[in-house]
């Protein structure tokens, strides 16, 4: 399944319907939540071994975040990958 994360805050409810080998695009305003210093680090960080966490390099852009303030491990991707993505997965869920 594919997620598609937009609201800020993230709630921890919406990161414990992520499913091992589900891929998630942080979209919007729910990129503020990406920095490693970020409330959900550690929420993140286990996600990642066992799925796809990207974010949105438009999105990092207008906010005025550098993609080495994210937590490492997060893949920046543009439209291009999003569409690839959205293509890909048969399951697509949005949060907004």
């Amino acid at each position: 399944m594919l997620h598609l994360i937009s609201q800020s805050p993230v709630p921890l409810a919406v990161l414990g319907r992520i499913a091992e080998g589900d891929a998630v695009v942080f979209l919007e305003n729910s990129v503020l939540n990406l920095l490693q210093a970020g409330p959900l680090a550690g929420s993140l960080l286990a996600l990642l071994p066992h799925n796809r966490l990207c974010v949105l390099q438009d999105d990092l852009a207008i906010r005025g975040i550098a993609p080495s303030a994210l937590l490492s491990g997060l893949e920046v991707i543009n439209y291009a990958a999003l569409v690839g993505l959205t293509v890909s997965h048969a399951q697509i869920q949005s949060w907004s």
